[in-house]
């Protein structure tokens, strides 16, 4: 069924439950191509979230997934997250005396104890600072196959990439943390973790997106181990049934972890008995990882990506992220007039033309510690040659066969268990933090003695002679090395006016859709004029080349979707879910508007 925003709003009402499941059922469709999972339990997983739906729906009828989250303007900074107590504690720093690189510590800390499917300690991402004085800082601090790892130690075994020790990288989540709060933080550092032992010691009540995502983790699964292992039941069946819609969830164990990094710092995860338990809980479970390579972990500042576009300033990440990605799209589409006054049926047509040919070049992308050229490569891909010579490219009339975008081994990853943050202060600090786990719950791995949820970051890493679950042939480039970083969709972004004053903080969370919603959501606050919370509210569309289809969200216009298909695009129609974006904004009388992702239950942005 297609409906456009003109339909009759009591359809809309009709179909708001509806389409929150047909989200949840097309995410489990993929995931299970992707694992080659049968789903044998969808009439009970939908069923909860069905509920949960409903119980969480306001009077309008709607889902509050579907309503858009706070969104509020005020002089002194913003947040915005997935979670929505979490952007109140990084609220709360900054209303304390903070500034927002200590909000942003707060707030990591809080979306991994509260939404510890996404994220958290175990895990890893990349940041983008800008400093008060209009500096920028690319900090990665993502996960690195431990030493002991080799190229083809995944060959004919790929799950062992997805599930248990061996899948697991070492984390740089902590690292990066407190790399930001030495530098830019203000108040204690134990003072910005102490909210989140607060939480995780005396509990948090279970909401939509935990009744959501603990029944997709466990179909991901193929068991139910969160309330079947032992380990994760303490947490998450404590009386022998799954936690449920508005229970209070504790996590004890892993209170006492935060406390303990709390008071010793970041060297307390890298060093000692949590260090100790790790290791051994990983070697329990398959992995290779040692005390050595936990210690070796260090941040890597690596140099940032930047262009303009209509005279805004856009700063980014470079490989192994997207940053790149994303901004050689806007250099293409800058060629063409795709404003408010233009025909959105043909900017649609461009902008997806030129995210093909962008996905195309992201290929080639990988951990510029062991490619040499892609400093030379990434500059390339931004510069106003290249956009030239794609334009020239593109038709429009009808989009091209793959094979003229000139892709060299594509590979597409859909990876759920990732979360963005934005942060903002009037001091001119601000950022732009992606962090992840990979999959819902990483490998499935918590270390029984500190409650620490580990990542599956290796599974980002191509594995030679194999094709991902959707069947695209590996990249050479992001192939496994010890102490390599796997390539990642991440594409965190801050953007100036063009007076050099800081306009917006910006990314999303998705896997492969982080690139195309990105995109989007700056194209409608720039091109389109916007606020923060009707950009992330507009449906959204996501075609990453291989495979040739064009997702949209059933909300687009009717007469778009027949456009795109007149010029030959492989149109699907999906129900509201394309990536999970968190996006501040900073108006020219110095207000901050933070918007959360209104396609979660659960998200949160907010201004002070």
């Amino acid at each position: 069924m297609e409906l456009s925003p003109n339909e009759p709003e009591t359809a809309l009402e009709l179909l708001a439950v509806s389409q929150q499941a047909r989200v949840f059922t097309s995410t489990l469709a993929c995931l299970g191509a992707r694992r080659g999972v049968l789903f044998a339990n969808m009439k009970s997983i939908i069923a909860a979230f069905l509920l949960a739906a409903l119980q969480s729906a306001p009077v309008s009828g709607f889902p509050a997934a579907l309503q858009g989250r706070h969104h509020e303007k005020d002089h002194r900074g913003a947040v915005a997250s997935e979670t929505d107590v979490c952007s109140k504690v990084g609220i709360d720093l900054l209303r304390r005396g903070g500034n927002a690189a200590d909000a942003m510590v707060g707030t990591a800390i809080c979306v991994g104890t509260v939404g510890m499917y996404h994220t958290g300690i175990g895990g890893g991402g990349f940041m983008l600072i800008r400093s008060p004085k209009g500096e920028y800082e690319y900090v990665d601090f993502r996960e690195m196959a431990p030493g002991a790892s080799c190229e083809d130690m995944f060959v004919n075994k790929t799950e062992l990439s997805l599930y248990g020790g061996l899948a697991s990288g070492v984390p740089g989540e902590l690292r990066g943390l407190e790399y930001l709060h030495k530098k830019y933080g203000k108040l204690p550092w134990k003072r910005t973790i102490e909210p989140s032992i607060k939480l995780a010691r005396n509990g948090f009540k279970v909401n939509g997106d935990h009744v959501k995502l603990f029944a997709l983790a466990q179909e991901m699964a193929g068991n139910n181990f969160l309330t079947e292992q032992p380990t994760w039941a303490i947490d998450f069946a404590p009386n022998g049934t799954l936690v449920g819609l508005g229970d209070t969830m504790y996590r004890k164990r892993f209170a006492d972890t935060l406390e303990t990094i709390a008071n010793r710092g970041a060297d307390a995860f890298y060093t000692g008995p949590i260090a100790n338990a790790t290791v051994q809980g990983l070697k329990e479970t398959g992995g290779i990882m040692t005390l050595d390579d936990l210690q070796r972990y260090k941040v890597a500042i690596r140099d940032t990506t930047s262009i303009t576009y209509h005279g805004y300033r856009f700063h980014g990440t470079t490989a192994p992220s997207s940053g790149a990605v994303t901004q050689a799209v806007f250099k293409i589409l800058e060629g063409y007039d795709i404003s408010a006054k233009a025909n959105t049926n043909e900017s649609t047509h461009l902008i997806l033309e030129a995210m093909r040919f962008g996905y195309a070049m992201r290929a080639e992308l990988g951990d510029p510690n062991f490619l040499p050229n892609m400093t030379a490569y990434q500059a390339n891909m931004i510069s106003d040659e290249t956009a030239l010579l794609v334009r020239e490219k593109i038709s429009p009339q009808t989009t091209l066969n793959v094979s003229d975008y000139n892709p060299k081994g594509l590979e597409s990853l859909d990876t759920p268990g990732t979360s963005h943050m934005a942060v903002a202060d009037n001091s001119g600090l601000a950022i732009s933090l992606t962090s992840t786990l990979n999959l819902l719950f990483g490998s499935s791995v918590m270390i029984p003695e500190t409650g620490i949820i580990m990542n599956n970051q290796m599974n980002d890493f191509s594995i030679p002679g194999s094709s991902n679950a959707f069947g695209y042939i590996p990249a050479p480039s992001n192939f496994i090395r010890p102490y390599k970083r796997p390539l990642s969709s991440t594409t965190p972004h801050i953007i100036e006016r063009p007076d050099g004053q800081l306009y917006l903080v910006v990314g999303a969370a998705g896997g492969s859709k982080i690139i195309s919603s990105t995109i989007q959501n700056i194209h409608n606050m720039l091109d389109l004029g916007d606020s923060a919370p009707q950009a992330l509210a507009r449906p959204r569309f996501h075609d990453q080349l291989t495979p040739n289809v064009c997702n949209v969200e059933w909300t687009y216009d009717n007469s778009t979707l027949a456009y795109l298909r007149e010029r030959n695009h492989t149109v699907a129609i999906v129900a509201p879910g394309i990536a999970s974006a968190q996006a501040v904004r900073m108006l020219p009388n110095g207000t901050f508007e933070a918007a959360g992702e209104p396609r979660q239950f659960n998200s949160g942005g907010y201004a002070i």
